[in-house]
C-alpha cells in the first residue's frame, strides 16, 4: 500500500524533471514498519495508524528538500509524524476521557490468548502515562532511538528525554507489577508492542 504510494510520487517527480535521492527514497521505503509501529502507539487503531503513516509520507515527500542528507532520516520521519497526530489531534479537539479504561474496554475484544492479554495489560499501561513519558518511551525502547534523535523528535532536552524514559519505566513497573529492572533492557516492551502491529 505506501510502496504504491511512494512509486506514485516518484512519477510526479520524474515527470516534472526531479528524482528522490536514493538515500531518501531507500530510507522512506527502510523505515515503513518503524513508521506504522510508531503511528499505532499514537494512534491504538490500525486505520488511524495507516492514515498518519500516508501523510507522514506526503509531507516528507513534499519537504523533501528541507532534509539535510547524512542526518538520521528516521528522526526526521518520526518528528513530523508526532507532529502531525497532534495537530490534527488539536483541530478536532475530541478526547474521550478514559481513566479508567471502561471506555476502551467497550470498543475492544477480550484477548482469546495470554499473549493479548499481554498486550492488553500493556497497552492500558502505557495508557495510564502522560503523553510525553508515553511518547519518550516508544522512541527509545520500542523504536531505537538514541536519546539525543528522540530529544530531536520531541523538541526538549537530552536530559528532559531520559527524565521521562525513567520515570515511565518506573510507573509501568508500578502499573504491571514488575520491578523496575525487568525493563532495563526494554525487551519486554518491545515485544508486547511490536506483537500488537
Amino acid at each position: 500500500m505506501f510502496a504504491g504510494l511512494l512509486q506514485q510520487l516518484d512519477a510526479v517527480l520524474i515527470a516534472h524533471g526531479e528524482a528522490l535521492t536514493s538515500e531518501m527514497r531507500s530510507g522512506l521505503v527502510k523505515h515503513l514498519p518503524s513508521l506504522r509501529a510508531y503511528a499505532l502507539s499514537l494512534t491504538r487503531d490500525a486505520p488511524a495508524a495507516d492514515d498518519l503513516v500516508q501523510t507522514t509520507l506526503l509531507k516528507a515527500w513534499q519537504s523533501r528538500n528541507k532534509y539535510t542528507l547524512g542526518t538520521t532520516l528516521i528522526a526526521w520521519l518520526f518528528t513530523i509524524m508526532r507532529n502531525s497526530f497532534y495537530s490534527e489531534y488539536r483541530r478536532k479537539g475530541v478526547e474521550v476521557e478514559d481513566a479508567d479504561g471502561v471506555y476502551q474496554s467497550k470498543l475492544s475484544i477480550a484477548p482469546a490468548q495470554g499473549h493479548g492479554l499481554d498486550v492488553a495489560d500493556m497497552w492500558r499501561a502505557l495508557d495510564k502515562l502522560p503523553s510525553e513519558q508515553r511518547d519518550a518511551l516508544v522512541l527509545v525502547a520500542v523504536e531505537n532511538l538514541s536519546y539525543d534523535e528522540a530529544a530531536a523528535v520531541m523538541e526538549c532536552k537530552v536530559g528532559t528525554i531520559k527524565s521521562r524514559v525513567s520515570r515511565a519505566r518506573l510507573k509501568l513497573s508500578e502499573v504491571l507489577s514488575y520491578t523496575p529492572g525487568d525493563f532495563v533492557q526494554d525487551e519486554t516492551t518491545k515485544a508486547v508492542l511490536t506483537a500488537a502491529i
